[in-house]
């Protein structure tokens, strides 16, 4: 099995997919103006809005069922790896992911939001929602919601659970079967309580083990914070290919920087529109920056934590592409978690294993709780036609049951089928984004226009010519509105449509 999966993601992640991630993001930013840079500080305030609606969160919490997502065992055991195999230069093609990749969440998030609905009393929305109604196709909808239950559901939970399950081995000597059936209780309980339960543990506990762990990192930076002028020179080299022990790897840098860049941040990977499309805002584009803000507490503080911990205390190896070591700072230590328990464990004794492995239980399994909600978001889409509610029953199973094969399975054939997963949904949601990119501009023109105005920007799709937008009717708004408390705002007529 291992040998096919190998087989397949040759083909998933070629190098076309890598330079299509890198491209796509860089094109967006183009087309948006950089409003990672423009509108830092109004994602930094939109993000703070605690409003949420009897049928959808708050900002704030559909940003931290984002970053469930997001926050994961990538963060940690993805970042040593891609150092492994890619060398200290892969840090900077992660950075760089993240920069180009924040313009790439906030379109693909506010589409989320232009095209989602009310199923059952409850916002839903994703890919599958704007392809039909953006694109009008519904074979490539129904594609990428099969695709992305299969992916979310049953290959990418094993690697979260792999992570959790040796971690806890290798601190504790838990038992990777007593860890299964742990995982899958506490799984049950939270997945069968529907959206606002997965919202409230989210909202609870994200900001809490993602603070916790960079506040570690920062303090072990700070006492070796004159190795970090050589480290990162060392990133910035071996980017580039100018570093005499690394420059042999240029490639596998770009690819391994990439390919952990989007299994961590999930920019392009169409998971994010998932979450972002509950959140109750009068304007897609609101959204749409906090999540595109959500890609920089993912990888520019979290897995730049974890980096920066390998590469001062040198707990790492690196090796090249025919398997010959280049560095090693750790001999006998596979890459992935150990790793960095390892340098945490030099650095605090007694303590600093323990501490990486309970971050990463936070880490991942809040990752695969968000898992859940993506590929029930995607049942919910075929159920609209197909009226089949006990799929979702199906899934709650079939994922618990994934999360307990991920525990005691190797970690190469866990990490094989969940890139597997992601790649796919790349794939179909990347050339998604690039067909619907011009809703979205006109989303972010709309939204700056009526910021000039000193408004509270609301959305009118009927007037800047978007179609499909079904769920912002007039009546909807009034009721939207009452809910969160906002005044009547009237808005002047658009002087541009699509």
């Amino acid at each position: 099995m291992e040998k096919w999966v190998n087989i397949i993601n040759g083909v998933v992640w070629s190098p076309a997919l890598i330079y299509l991630c890198l491209g796509v993001g860089l094109f967006l930013s183009l087309r948006t103006r950089f409003l990672q840079v423009r509108h830092f500080k109004e994602m930094l305030r939109l993000m703070l809005d605690g409003k949420s609606s009897d049928s959808g969160v708050s900002s704030f919490q559909a940003l931290t069922m984002t970053l469930a997502g997001r926050v994961g065992t990538g963060n940690i055991a993805g970042v040593a790896t891609a150092i492994t195999f890619g060398g200290p230069g892969a840090v900077f093609w992660m950075w760089m992911v993240a920069f180009l990749g924040a313009s790439t969440a906030f379109v693909e998030s506010t589409l989320g939001q232009i095209y989602k609905e009310k199923i059952d009393g409850e916002y839903r929305g994703g890919p599958a929602f704007y392809i039909e109604k953006g694109l009008g196709s519904t074979w490539y909808a129904w594609l990428f919601a099969i695709t992305t239950i299969i992916a979310t559901g049953l290959l990418m939970p094993g690697v979260q659970a792999n992570s959790i399950a040796s971690s806890l081995e290798s601190a504790l000597g838990i038992a990777p079967t007593v860890t299964a059936a742990v995982l899958a209780i506490i799984l049950g309980f939270i997945i069968f309580g529907g959206v606002k339960r997965i919202a409230q543990f989210a909202g609870a506990v994200v900001p809490f083990m993602a603070l916790g762990y960079i506040i570690v990192a920062c303090v072990i930076v700070a006492l070796h914070i004159h190795q970090l002028p050589g480290v990162l020179a060392l990133i910035f080299k071996s980017a580039f290919g100018l570093d005499a022990g690394f420059g042999a790897i240029l490639g596998m840098a770009i690819q391994w920087g990439v390919k952990r860049g989007v299994y961590s941040n999930e920019a392009g990977q169409g998971t994010g529109p998932h979450a972002s499309s509950a959140a109750a805002v009068t304007h897609p584009a609101k959204q749409g920056l906090v999540q595109g803000f959500s890609v920089y507490i993912d990888t520019l503080f979290v897995c730049s934590a974890t980096a920066f911990m390998l590469l001062i205390t040198g707990q790492y190896n690196v090796q090249g592409a025919n398997g010959k070591a280049l560095f090693t700072g750790i001999p006998g230590v596979a890459a992935g978690p150990a790793y960095v328990q390892t340098a945490m464990e030099n650095i605090m004794p007694g303590f600093g294993s323990i501490f990486v492995a309970i971050a990463l239980f936070f880490f991942a399994f809040t990752t695969i709780v968000a898992y859940y909600y993506i590929a029930e978001t995607n049942i919910a889409y075929i159920n609209r036609k197909m009226h089949r509610p006990w799929l979702t029953f199906i899934l709650r199973i079939s994922l618990m049951a994934a999360v307990v094969y991920g525990c005691v399975k190797t970690a190469d054939l866990a990490w094989g089928l969940g890139d597997m997963g992601v790649g796919l949904m790349a794939w179909l949601n990347i050339i998604a984004v690039i067909l619907l990119q011009k809703p979205a501009l006109a989303c972010l023109r709309d939204y700056e226009a009526q910021k000039a105005q000193g408004l509270d920007p609301e959305f009118q799709p009927e007037r800047l010519g978007i179609r499909g937008a079904d769920y912002w009717t007039a009546e909807q708004m009034t009721e939207l509105k009452a809910e969160l408390g906002v005044t009547k705002t009237v808005l002047k007529p658009a002087k541009q449509t699509v």
